[in-house]
């Protein structure tokens, strides 16, 4: 097995937005906010050869919004997923699985494409996996989570015949070297892949932990749709992690790609930040 970063670019969100009831004096610390108050947040996604499947874990934002659209988020940089693909040593039909851990915009975008006035899935020789829960909670959303749930970034996929189901369940074999874990405190079911690789447990954060600097149990974004089970679950999944040691791969860190924790007096903190490919 190998494993390896796939950076689709940096987009910005409003800083509080992003930390929740946690004051700007102490969240600019560790991500320094604009003159408009939005931070930047990277699109890392995640690609794992085993055996013969080659699996995206998320696809980014994508490229086929309006400009009006774009203008809200600030794209930049000069990563993309198709370049950083090819600088692996692939192209995006070689990819055998998508798996998206939600159905947010930015985790979403990338899978599917538009070609004139058609929409279709951008990995065309691909399976994409989400779950039978989740895919009802973003294809039917609440007022609130509706704008994160975009249907063009979704529906082609259905229509395709591409789109296969993962029952609900903690722990569910997805290969032999990755189980899925659920948290349903961001958005109703969201899918966390736990890898085994070169002895230790990676476990990719998704919208749990977004950040090196939400690490402290309070830091709980805006956007989570249930802020107290998320509290809940990064409770479990913090105190899980030290006790084994695992791998935190980020997604949206602007810097750090990977992390561990440990206990401290103040809580579970940071203890080492790394790429992946220093593991």
């Amino acid at each position: 097995m190998k494993l390896h970063t796939i950076d689709t670019g940096f987009f910005k969100l409003d800083g509080g937005a992003m930390f929740g009831v946690v004051p700007k004096s102490i969240w600019q610390k560790t991500n320094p906010a604009d003159s408009n108050n939005l931070c930047t947040w990277a699109m890392r996604c995640l690609l794992i050869e085993e055996g013969d499947r080659l699996i995206l874990v998320d696809t980014g934002i994508g490229n086929k919004q309006s400009e009006k659209f774009f203008s809200h988020y600030y794209l930049h940089g000069d990563a993309s997923l198709d370049k950083c693909l090819l600088a692996k040593g692939f192209h995006r039909n070689d990819i055998t699985d998508v798996f998206l851990t939600h159905l947010h915009f930015d985790h979403v975008g990338g899978a599917v494409e538009r070609n004139g006035d058609n929409l279709h899935p951008a990995f065309k020789n691909a399976i994409y996996w989400s779950n039978p829960q989740h895919w009802d909670w973003a294809v039917n959303p609440n007022e609130r989570e509706k704008a994160s749930f975009l249907k063009e970034n979704i529906l082609p996929i259905q229509e395709s015949g591409q789109l296969q189901f993962i029952d609900a369940e903690d722990g569910i074999s997805f290969s032999s070297e990755m189980k899925i874990r659920f948290a349903y405190g961001h958005t109703d079911a969201m899918m966390l892949p736990q890898i085994n690789y070169k002895g230790r447990q990676l476990l990719y954060m998704a919208d749990l932990l977004p950040s090196v600097g939400h690490l402290p149990l309070p830091y709980v974004m805006a956007y989570d749709m249930f802020p107290m089970k998320t509290l809940e679950e990064r409770n479990q999944y913090w105190q899980e992690a030290v006790d084994n040691e695992y791998v935190l791969y980020l997604e949206h860190d602007p810097v750090n790609e990977c992390c561990t924790v440990q206990a401290t007096d103040k809580g579970i903190r940071v203890k080492d930040t790394f790429r992946l490919d220093e593991l």
